[in-house]
C-alpha cells in the first residue's frame, strides 16, 4: 500500500491534467470577456446609428 502511495505521488500524468484544464478555463474567461466586451460596443454603436436615424427622421417631417 505504502509502495503505490509514493508511486502514485512521483507520478505526473494527473498533473498535467489538472495544467491543461486550468489552461482552457484561462482561455474561456479571456474568450468570454472579449465578447462582452466587442458586445457592449456594438450595442452603442448601433444606439448612436438610431438616434442619429432618429434625429434625421424628425429633421424631416
Amino acid at each position: 500500500m505504502k509502495e503505490r502511495l509514493k508511486q502514485f505521488i512521483r507520478e505526473e500524468e494527473g498533473a498535467s491534467a489538472v495544467e491543461y484544464g486550468l489552461l482552457v478555463a484561462g482561455i474561456a474567461v479571456a474568450v468570454m470577456s472579449a465578447i462582452y466586451l466587442i458586445g457592449s460596443n456594438l450595442n452603442t454603436q448601433f444606439q448612436d446609428v438610431a438616434a442619429k436615424l432618429g434625429q434625421q427622421q424628425q429633421q424631416q417631417q
